[in-house]
């Protein structure tokens, strides 16, 4: 970001409902466990081996970031894409609700490229166009409105940016019936053919399909061109 960095600051004041699965992620407890659960779950979700270095090597042949770019981590958890991004020499401001997980996160993942920042993407007041990408990774099913997320994620994206989603998809199966109880974490799983409607400045580029696990990349198109009268 432009001046001076914003690190762990709280970027909106205003308190956000939250689901209970965004609760948990409150506790010191749950940021310090997320890493090792991050490290096996797409394996356990996706029915195949599926470690953090194929993660990271699907998203950079994909989304291919560049040295300078500013992209926002949206929901960065303990950080693993906002690393990513760093240590291809993109800038990146990594913002989760959670202090815990922030803590967590530059504790693990300490780079000078990354500002972590306390910030609910659903009313950032972050400005529009200002990233060239735009990450998520699994924010979307614990998110309180997936829908208004989204269209935040798409509101920061400068004409032709990138926004990259891995997300658990609708599978109609009995346990994530029972997780979309708010007392069982509220959690959402949306329809592919869904997220693609709440996206609709956005092209669907890429998406893979694999297990429960879905990993989609939509490029923001350009305004029209003015044509003078």
């Amino acid at each position: 970001m432009d001046g001076q960095p914003q690190r762990k600051g709280n970027l909106n004041l205003a308190v956000p409902t939250l689901t209970a699965a965004q609760r948990s992620n409150l506790a010191p407890l749950t940021a310090r466990a997320y890493t090792a659960w991050r490290r096996r779950s797409l394996t356990l979700l996706a029915g195949q081996p599926f470690d953090l270095r194929r993660e990271e090597r699907l998203f950079v042949a994909q989304c291919a970031p560049q040295r300078g770019e500013w992209w926002l981590d949206a929901g960065t958890s303990t950080g693993f894409y906002a690393d990513v991004l760093a240590r291809a020499g993109c800038h990146v401001l990594a913002a989760d609700l959670s202090p815990a997980m922030l803590a967590e996160a530059a504790r693990q993942r300490p780079h000078p490229h990354i500002d972590w920042a306390v910030l609910n993407i659903e009313d950032s007041g972050l400005p529009d166009a200002r990233f060239d990408g735009v990450t998520v990774g699994a924010t979307l099913n614990e998110t309180h409105d997936p829908a208004r997320f989204l269209r935040a994620t798409a509101r920061v994206l400068r004409p032709g940016g990138q926004l990259w989603l891995m997300y658990l998809r609708r599978t109609a199966g009995p346990v994530q019936g029972v997780l979309g109880y708010p007392a069982a974490g509220g959690l959402s799983f949306p329809d592919p053919a869904w997220v693609a409607r709440q996206l609709p400045g956005c092209i669907l580029t890429h998406g893979l399909t694999t297990g429960a696990v879905r990993f989609e990349r939509h490029v923001k198109t350009a305004p029209e061109p003015h044509m003078p009268s």
